[in-house]
């Protein structure tokens, strides 16, 4: 008989089960292991991602507030632009109050020394007069309220334009990453 047929059967029974039950320990033993590594990396994954999150919201906090900053720039500027149009066209409106003053005054002296020479001349060449002053009144008044329309678009214009160059011209539309 050999050194084999010497141990009972239970045993070997009883050794395989040990031989089992040390591999499936083993098993979990690596499988813990395993689980614990990809918890510390998704842990660090996820302050990675914190952290990038953080940094780009910081950085369009950052961008937002600068282009916010030109845009109050030239807001301001272009109030202040406003204010001077304004100034001057009210200048404007009094040097064109003065001179349809001056029409008036030129129609009445016009009416009041005129020639009697004849009705219908005379008839005529009032017409002509009041015609001409009312029309040259009704142009200067729409030329200034145009010039004024016409002052606050372009400053309109040239404020937005200003605006868009500044932030264009600071890389604001690049890439953040």
């Amino acid at each position: 008989m050999t050194w084999l047929g010497a141990v009972p059967a239970w045993c070997w029974w009883l050794i395989a089960l040990v031989l089992v039950a040390g591999g499936q320990q083993y098993r979990v033993a690596v499988a813990q292991g395993e689980t614990a590594s990809a918890r510390k990396e998704l842990a660090d994954y996820r302050l990675e991602v914190s952290e990038r999150d953080r940094r780009a919201a910081a950085q369009a906090r950052t961008e937002e507030q600068r282009r916010q900053a030109v845009a109050d720039e030239e807001g301001e500027s272009a109030r202040k632009e406003l204010e001077l149009v304004k100034g001057r066209a009210a200048d404007a409106e009094s040097a064109a109050d003065g001179l349809r003053g001056e029409i008036a005054r030129l129609r009445d002296g016009h009416r009041a020394t005129c020639d009697t020479i004849a009705a219908q001349q005379r008839q005529t060449g009032t017409s002509a007069v009041v015609v001409l002053g009312g029309l040259l009144e009704e142009a200067d008044r729409m030329a200034g309220d145009l010039a004024t329309a016409l002052e606050r678009s372009r400053i309109a214009g040239l404020a937005c334009e200003a605006i868009h160059h500044k932030i264009r011209n600071s890389g604001a539309f690049s890439d953040p990453r």
